[in-house]
């Protein structure tokens, strides 16, 4: 359930029981196949179309291509509303935050991908020009750099990452929430995307209008005026 944070100081799910991780270096050959059996699930199970339904007319409305809309969820952190919006062409971002600790978890989607080749090349959140380790970790590369860490999970034409500061969030948590990332439902969408609806306009009240007679603007000059 998410819940909403008024504050924009980037997860709740049920505790996930987390699977074996591999271990490998950017540039190592890849895991076996048993190691394959033991890694954890894709972020994202089948996605709803993503042409169709409110979650579409939203997603659009903001400039943000349907198919990249994810949500997801840690024990403790809220969604931060305000924080919703298009990243790059149309890509998606969300910030999580701790009511308690102000930690942040941003979830990012973009096109592109991630590959034992490109990982090093591809800075950890916007922090463009700094040093990048890459892990293999499972299905998802773990990623450091500029004090921050990131869980990164290629999906089919897009990357779903999920980051925070690393002294903020512990990796086992940054995890978590990187494995939870998912398509939104209709209930989670409501919750996670403004209306496509213009907000109703209300009238202004001007001031310099009195309230009896034509109506007309009071103009009236005090004296040395």
């Amino acid at each position: 359930m998410i819940r909403h944070a008024r504050v924009l100081p980037v997860l709740a799910l049920a505790p996930l029981l987390l699977t074996a991780c591999g271990s490998e270096k950017a540039g190592a050959p890849g895991p076996s196949a048993s190691a394959s059996a033991s890694a954890p699930a894709s972020a994202a199970g089948p996605a709803a179309a993503p042409g169709t339904g409110e979650l579409a007319s939203r997603a659009q409305a903001m400039g943000v291509a349907p198919e990249l809309v994810y949500v997801t969820e840690a024990p403790g952190f809220t969604l931060a509303q305000q924080s919703v919006g298009v990243l790059g062409d149309d890509g998606f971002s969300a910030t999580w935050v701790d009511g308690e600790t102000n930690a942040l978890l941003r979830l990012a989607v973009d096109r592109g991908t991630v590959t034992a080749d490109t990982c090093p090349d591809q800075p950890v959140g916007d922090m463009s020009g700094e040093h990048t380790t890459c892990e293999r970790d499972g299905s998802a590369w773990y990623r450091t750099g500029a004090g921050r860490h990131e869980y990164a999970l290629p999906e089919e034409g897009h990357v779903v990452r999920v980051s925070a500061e690393t002294d903020a969030v512990p990796r086992d948590v940054l995890r978590a929430a990187a494995l939870a990332a998912h398509r939104p439902d209709a209930a989670e969408t409501d919750r996670l995307l403004p209306s496509a609806e213009p907000a109703p306009s209300t009238p202004v009240e001007r001031g310099d209008l009195p309230p009896f007679g034509d109506g007309a603007p009071d103009n009236h000059v005090d004296v040395g005026g």
